[in-house]
């Protein structure tokens, strides 16, 4: 080990899976030059901080384990309910409790890039995921919680698998015939509506990103649909497009 470069320990630190990295840090804790000893600073703190986040979601396994008994256990949340403009999504997964996915989390506490990164990785590992949509002309004519529960229901109707118990987000889905859970602030607390946050939110983030290309004067690439005070100056301005709300923007235009 001694002859070992400080840049050909960095390679192997560097390309050691987490999960392995207390092996690595052992091997080379005797080593006293400083480059080292930093290297095994900052991987021990890695390291730490891995296991912390396996505990974590541990217990945000809490839910779906204490109803074990079921063999689909779906997670539910939505995404678009408050802004003026888009649709309203709404995620639905099926996860296999046999296999942590790290970082799960309410959509809204993860950074764009890190929401992306998860989004391919639930769609990867998920024994079952889909989405459902809520139109703004149904939003329009049924109002935005009605709107909301259908576009759970068809997110559920999509599942390759259907579901025989149901974790849902602060919501209770009326009129279907499967159990259910509704959890106050659930994608924080449950690794399947976590996903399912991702999953929707996502998933209309990219929807609001088409729409900017269609109409690039209320930026909705910035601003999702939601009623920033430039969006609401936009509305003034041009008018609504056809993806606006007219329930929701009726006192500005």
């Amino acid at each position: 080990m001694a002859n070992q470069s400080i840049s050909d320990i960095k390679t192997i630190f560097k390309n050691t899976p987490i999960e392995k990295i207390n092996e690595t840090i052992d091997r080379y804790s005797s080593d006293e030059r400083q480059g080292v000893q930093n290297m095994i600073t900052q991987y021990t703190k890695k390291s730490i901080n891995y296991y912390k986040e396996i505990e974590r979601i541990h217990l945000m396994k809490h839910y779906e384990q204490a109803n074990d008994q079921y063999n689909h256990i779906c997670g539910i949340d939505e995404a678009g309910r408050g802004p003026l403009a888009g649709p309203v999504i709404s995620g639905a997964v099926i996860l296999s409790q046999e296999e942590d996915i790290l970082y799960l989390n309410d959509s809204k506490k993860l950074s764009e890039k890190k929401r992306n990164e998860l989004y391919g990785i639930i769609k990867e590992k998920a024994v079952s995921y889909s989405v459902g949509i809520a139109t703004v002309e149904t939003i329009d004519t049924i109002n935005i919680l009605q709107a909301t529960f259908e576009s759970m229901k068809d997110a559920i109707n999509k599942l390759s698998f259907k579901p025989d118990y149901l974790l849902i987000d602060a919501i209770t889905l009326p009129n279907i015939d499967i159990r259910q859970q509704s959890i106050i602030k659930g994608d924080a607390k449950s690794v399947s509506i976590a996903a399912a946050s991702i999953l929707a939110k996502v998933t209309r983030d990219k929807m609001m990103a088409e729409y900017h290309t269609l109409y690039p004067e209320y930026n909705f690439l910035q601003n999702k649909g939601y009623g920033t005070s430039e969006h609401i100056e936009a509305i003034k301005k041009y008018g609504p497009c056809p993806i606006h709300r007219q329930t929701f923007i009726k006192n500005f235009i």
